[in-house]
């Protein structure tokens, strides 16, 4: 999987307005209702990130702040991969809304 171009992260941060980059990664937090909301929406995450075999680092902070922080770990930074499961993880994000 090639990492992808400044002009190319650019372009994909405009569809993703929601994520920011932060070094090598991109990043997005979630505010659910409460606890319990929060890990059910991990663990749908997960599920997602399994059948895709693409893993986010996930954070609860705060009770029902979910932080997701993604890149492609093996080629070392974003790839067309990292904001493909963006894409699946706002879906889900908008069910938790």
């Amino acid at each position: 999987m090639a990492l992808l171009s400044d002009e190319d992260l650019d372009a994909a941060l405009t569809e993703r307005r929601e994520w920011t980059r932060v070094g090598n990664a991109i990043t997005r937090e979630f505010e659910v209702q409460d606890f319990v909301t929060a890990i059910a929406f991990v663990n749908d995450i997960a599920v997602v990130a399994e059948e895709r075999n693409h893993h986010p680092d996930l954070l609860i902070s705060d009770y029902k702040k979910v932080t997701v922080t993604l890149t492609t770990h093996s080629e070392g930074g974003l790839t067309i991969n990292d904001f493909s499961l963006a894409g699946a993880i706002d879906m889900l994000g908008a069910g938790y809304a």
